[in-house]
C-alpha cells in the first residue's frame, strides 16, 4: 500500500482533536468505577490531562501556522501554508516546495529533517 501524505498542520491538528476523544473517552470509563471513588478520579484526571494537553498542542500548532508561509496551489489555485522544505497542499495534495534546489525531485518528507554535520566540519 502507497505512503499517504498530508499537510502537517493538518496531521498536527487531526492529532490534538484525537486528543479531546481520546480524554472524552477516558472520562466516561471512569464510569463503570462509580463504586471506587478513587479510581474514578484516576480515569477522570487522566481524561482531563489528555484534554488540556490537546489545548497546549491546539495553542502551538495556532503559533506554528501564523509564521508559515502562504502560497498558492499551482494545481488548485487555493491558498495553502507551508511549513519546512516541503509539504502537501491542504486542499488537493499537490506536493509543495520552496526550495528550488527540490524541484522537480519525488516528494520525500525526509527533505525536511536536518541534516548532520559530518565530523569534519
Amino acid at each position: 500500500m502507497a505512503k499517504t501524505y498530508s499537510n502537517k498542520i493538518n496531521k498536527i491538528r487531526s492529532f490534538a482533536l484525537a486528543l479531546v476523544f481520546i480524554g472524552v473517552i477516558v472520562m466516561y470509563g471512569g464510569i463503570f468505577f462509580r463504586d471506587n471513588p478513587i479510581i474514578m478520579l484516576i480515569f477522570i484526571s487522566l481524561g482531563m490531562l489528555s484534554i488540556l494537553f490537546s489545548m497546549v498542542v491546539y495553542f502551538w500548532i495556532g503559533m506554528l501556522s501564523t509564521r508559515a508561509v502562504v502560497v498558492t496551489c499551482p494545481n488548485c489555485e487555493k491558498p495553502t501554508k507551508v511549513l519546512g522544505r516541503v509539504d502537501m497542499c491542504m486542499h488537493c495534495r499537490e506536493p509543495l516546495t520552496l526550495d528550488p534546489d527540490l524541484d522537480g525531485k519525488e516528494f520525500d518528507e525526509n527533505y525536511n529533517k536536518k541534516k548532520k554535520q559530518s565530523a569534519e566540519q
